[in-house]
Order: structure tokens, then sequence, then C-alpha cells
């Protein structure tokens, strides 16, 4: 076990890397780190959801020099929503030291890029047709980059990016630190890594398999409007003696916790903006049992010593494998058996078929429950309950008091009275949750695909026409909020 505090790193990266729930390494983390930091070329064979975006982010984090506001690093990335996905998690493990990151991509407006571009960046996280763009139009000089990597190197291959990296790295001066990571090694990548590469470091490591057996894994195929009701009646008829659910961002766990409360379930929710004293707060309240319900960013799945879950909700799928793992492994622990059930939206359904395939594990199909499905789970759990009572056998103080409801009412209406008045009716109080967008499509054609159109990011798509000196890959269609400029000193 490999802990970011002995790895030297500087404390304030140590500081943002533990805000974003990070305390043990993962192994491409413990292998890559230390060998990056000595400012040697690597080359990591690993697939998404192994942590590979910190395992090369933090090193470059820490080489970049902040009072210099060239460009001192370039992640080359084949998909707009790779590059954003990877801005997002550099600009947090940059936070400390305020790290200025940008991202580039096709369909995006090039005015708002250059502007972005103006305020200095430190680093850039771009797709090879945009990137190319901006060299051709002397809007990016590479000479003061420092450190260059290519992720998902295979990928880019496939889309048939390898000439459009070739003539970035030719941009690039020698004397720099070059990292690729790729899934697979084909013979095309081997070249780039013995041209472009001094003596890189092989690091090899498999995506983290499921060694949690004793968990039972449902989906629900449900619209983003109707989780919330699928969820509260899931928890009506499971009853879990404590629950976890998982959303991906801080305002969907502050507006969840929220809206149960609301419903009259006891909740509260944990992430990354609280101090620590409040996480501790709220941790502790859960485990003690005085609340029921804990709603958690991915900040809590990791690192934290959390026992005696029963339920796993994931009530927005996790963007990769490795978080998957980490949420459900809350639950089943010490021999006992535990749930999780994920909510999917039919957009989302190519994560499943991800996470399956890395935890080598199918989920199981289930229906979402009806209102009275609900209310009959909250039915067995107070008969259960009385059934204890009975059976625990200390009601001679009550008899007396059973016996003159007895005489006025037949049992059966008793019994009946008594069921209503312990049953948690199926709460329809009105709540509002901010819909959150589904994660982007994996089956859709990837973003920068030029074979026949360039697309312009208004909605026309146009025939492709290479600009001269170069081709045009476009490096992500449509437009899209995000990406842009992310430097706190101007925010």
């Amino acid at each position: 076990m490999t802990m970011f505090q002995d790895m030297g790193i500087s404390p304030a990266t140590l500081k943002a890397v533990k805000n974003m729930g990070f305390e043990e390494a993962t192994p491409i983390q413990a292998e890559t780190i230390p060998i990056s930091l000595q400012n040697k070329d690597v080359i990591g064979q690993a697939q998404t959801g192994t942590g590979k975006t910190a395992a090369f982010g933090i090193p470059l984090v820490e080489k970049i020099k902040k009072e210099n506001h060239n460009i001192q690093g370039i992640i080359i990335a084949p998909t707009r929503e790779l590059a954003i996905q990877v801005s997002e998690e550099l600009y947090k493990i940059g936070a400390g030291k305020r790290v200025g990151v940008l991202a580039i991509y096709g369909g995006q407006d090039i005015n708002r890029q250059i502007r972005a571009l103006k305020k200095g960046p430190h680093i850039i996280v771009g797709t090879p047709g945009r990137l190319l763009d901006h060299i051709n139009r002397k809007t990016i000089r590479l000479d003061t980059v420092e450190t260059v990597i290519l992720d998902e190197a295979d990928e880019m291959l496939n889309m048939g990016f390898i000439e459009d990296i070739e003539a970035i790295l030719a941009q690039i001066p020698n004397e720099r630190q070059t990292l690729l990571f790729s899934a697979t090694m084909p013979g095309p990548i081997r070249k780039i890594a013995e041209r472009f590469m001094k003596d890189p470091e092989v690091v090899r490591v498999k995506a983290k398999e499921m060694t949690v057996p004793l968990i039972e894994q449902f989906y629900v195929e449900v619209q983003e409007k109707n989780k919330f009701d699928v969820l509260t009646r899931l928890l009506d008829i499971q009853s879990p003696e404590l629950a976890i659910i998982f959303g991906r961002t801080k305002r969907r766990v502050d507006e969840l916790s929220e809206a149960l409360n609301l419903r009259g379930y006891t909740a509260e929710g944990i992430h990354g903006d609280l101090t620590q004293a409040k996480r501790m707060s709220v941790l502790r309240k859960f485990k003690e049992g005085s609340i029921d319900v804990l709603v958690a960013t991915d900040v809590a799945a990791r690192g934290l010593d959390i026992s005696g879950v029963t339920h796993v909700y994931n009530f927005d799928i996790p963007q990769d494998p490795e978080s998957y793992v980490h949420r459900i492994g809350r639950t089943g622990r010490a021999g006992k058996e535990g749930m999780a059930i994920t909510f999917v939206t039919h957009r989302e359904t190519s994560y499943l078929h991800v996470v399956e395939k890395t935890t080598k594990r199918r989920m199981e199909k289930m229906t979402a429950p009806t209102l009275d499905q609900a209310l009959e789970g909250q039915q067995r759990a107070v008969i259960e309950k009385i059934t204890q009572t009975i059976e625990s056998n200390n009601l001679q103080y009550y008899r007396q008091a059973a016996d003159e409801l007895l005489k006025g009412h037949d049992a059966q209406t008793v019994v009946a009275s008594v069921l209503k008045m312990l049953t948690k009716e199926p709460d329809t109080t009105p709540v509002k949750l901010t819909e959150e967008k589904p994660l982007p499509n994996r089956n859709k054609k990837p973003q920068g695909d030029r074979k026949r159109y360039d697309n312009r990011g208004d909605g026309r798509k146009k025939p492709y026409k290479p600009r001269s000196g170069t081709k045009r890959t476009g490096g992500g269609g449509g437009s899209r909020e995000g990406g842009g400029y992310k430097s706190r000193s101007s925010r």
C-alpha cells in the first residue's frame, strides 16, 4: 500500500489530492509518479479506470513554475470528452498551486480559445486537430513545453491521428519529458515511442478487478426525472440498515440529502467542499446510526473507514470502473452480504458495459418498483418489528389495554389499525433536483473523426476541406459548455 504522503509530493499538491478523496495510490500511480518526478520518460500500459490521469497529472503539476505563464505541459487526447475530463482533474490536482489549465478541442469557438490562451495557461489539454489549427495560426507556441503526455495513444491511432501527433511533437523541444499511455501497444505506437522518447521506463498495470463476490449487483434503467421516486421506493421496500447514495456532483449531493429529509428520511451529505471537522461529524453520526442514509460524492468512497453498510445506491453511474469498485466496496465487508444498485439512463448503458467488462461480473436488471410495492415493503418492515416484539414476550404491561381494545373492535381491525399507524406510507412531497447531463455516449462515433465531415460546432456539417500544410482533424464536433481556461487568479 503506497500513500500519497510518502511520495515526496509538495504540501500544496498533497492537500489538493486529499481534497479529491485520494489517500492510497493506485498501482499505476505508485509506479509512475516516482519515475516521472525524476524527469524520466514513461510508457504506461494501462486502461481507463486505473487512475492514470493522476499518475501523470500529479508529477506534471509538481513541475509547473506558477510564475511562468508560458505553456509548460501539454496533454494530447483523442476526443473532446477525454480532453475535458482530463483538464477538470488536472485543475483539481493543481488547485493548491493555482495552476492554469486550458482544454482545446474542435467544435468550440476558436476565438474564445484564443482569448483564453492570452491569459497564459500553464497546461494545455487538447485534441490533435484543434492543436494543429492553433499551431498553424501561431496562437499556440510549444517551444516552452517541458512535458508532453500522449493519453490513450492506441485510440488516437485508431482514429487516424498518428501523423498529426508527429507534427505536434516536432514543434516541441527535444529536451523534454515524454509520457505515453495506451491500453495496447501496436506497432505504430511502439515506433512513436522509439522515435520521440529517450530510454522510457515501462509500467504495465491491469484494471482493478472485483474482489467483493458477496455483493449482489443490480441496475435499474430509469429516466433522469424519475430517479428520485425510484430511489425512495427502493429505500421503502429494502429498509436498509445503513445505506450510501453516491451522486456525481457536490450540488447533486446537497440537493439529494435535502430532498430525502423532506420526504422523512434521516440523511446527510458529504463531499469535498465540507471542512474536515464537518466530514468527520457526518461520518460519526452515520457510524452511530443516528442517520440512516449517507449521500456522497466519490470522496467518501476512497480511503474512509466505513463498515456495516448494507446497501449502496449509485444515483449517478460513475465515469470509470475504478470509481464503481471503490463505491460498492463500502458494502459486503467482513464476510457479510451487501447489495449495490446502479441507476442508468438509456444514454449511459455503454458505461454499464465497461464496468461489467472490467469487473468480470454481469449486473442483474431490476425493474423500477411501483408505489404499491413501496407501501408493501413498509408494511413488511412493520410486521417484522411486531413479530420480534411478540417473540421477546415482554408484554405483560400491555395486555390489559389490548383486552379493552378487543372488547370494542374485532382483532383484524385492531391489528390493521396498528399496522397503519406504524407504517411509513410512501411520501409524495414534491421535490426538485437539478437535472445532471448524462455522461458522454461511448457508443457514438468518436468526436474528431475526420473521414467524411468537419463539424464546425454550429449544427451544420460541411464537406471536409484540409487546410494547406496540414490535415484538418477537428478533434471534436458540436458545441459544449466547459473546457475553458481555468485559473483561480482569473475567476
